[in-house]
């Protein structure tokens, strides 16, 4: 059982807490551009040298600076992506699925959005699950491991290739109360619409707020959907 904040970095932080909704993203591998990752390597340098205004705390500075950058990584992602393999509706479908396969058995989906080069994702690991669980590996890594190794053995099959599919990191963030949680739906939910692909989100097939349209669900509640034949436990 995941009883403790736990925090990892490689080349991205990651935050792990107990009983945490989180907010992930994630890209496929080579959809930043040389030039924007140069550009958002120089935008973090400049924010690391700004100094913390006294009257806000170390930790709303810290997701201060992770919003702004994030916001930069996303524009990215939406109007210079250099992959977009996810436009082909096949494999934006095979996302979808892989996401909705363990909802309400592992966890809660409560918001996504798949994008031409990355997806956006909104979910809570179910506590029944989490207490069942052994090693040193947290339940937000086994989650996206399962649906990212899964997903992309799916994807690279469809495309008749091989290779890395997705961004060895994602992108994560756990989601600190429930004014914070409506945000984030409203931002990924949005997310197809800002990048101008469609006018109202729930257009936008491979999104919560469709699926929601179609189950009649009110705004933040659990989403479920079919799973696809093969996804390993």
């Amino acid at each position: 059982m995941q009883d403790v904040e736990r925090f990892r970095r490689r080349d991205l932080p990651h935050w792990d807490m107990p009983g945490a909704t989180y907010f992930v993203t994630a890209c496929l591998a080579g959809s930043i551009p040389a030039q924007g990752l140069l550009d958002i390597q120089t935008y973090q340098a400049e924010q690391q040298k700004t100094q913390r205004p006294a009257e806000i705390s170390t930790e709303a500075w810290k997701t201060r600076t992770w919003k702004l950058t994030f916001a930069r990584i996303d524009q990215w992602l939406d109007h210079s992506s250099a992959v977009r393999y996810l436009q082909d509706q096949r494999l934006a479908r095979t996302v979808l699925s892989t996401l909705l396969h363990f909802a309400g058995e592992r966890y809660d989906v409560i918001g996504f959005a798949i994008m031409p080069s990355h997806f956006h994702w909104v979910f809570r690991p179910l506590e029944s699950w989490v207490t069942s669980l052994t090693g040193p590996r947290s339940p937000r890594e086994r989650i996206m491991q399962s649906i990212k190794s899964y997903s992309a053995r799916q994807c690279n099959d469809l495309l008749n290739r091989e290779g890395a599919f997705w961004q060895e990191e994602s992108y994560d963030h756990w989601v600190r109360d429930m004014d914070e949680l409506e945000r984030v739906i409203h931002y990924v939910e949005n997310n197809p619409v800002n990048a101008g692909l469609v006018e109202s989100p729930e257009r936008w097939e491979f999104s919560s707020a469709s699926l929601r349209n179609q189950q009649r669900l009110e705004f933040g509640m659990p989403l479920h959907g079919s799973r696809p034949p093969g996804l390993p436990r």
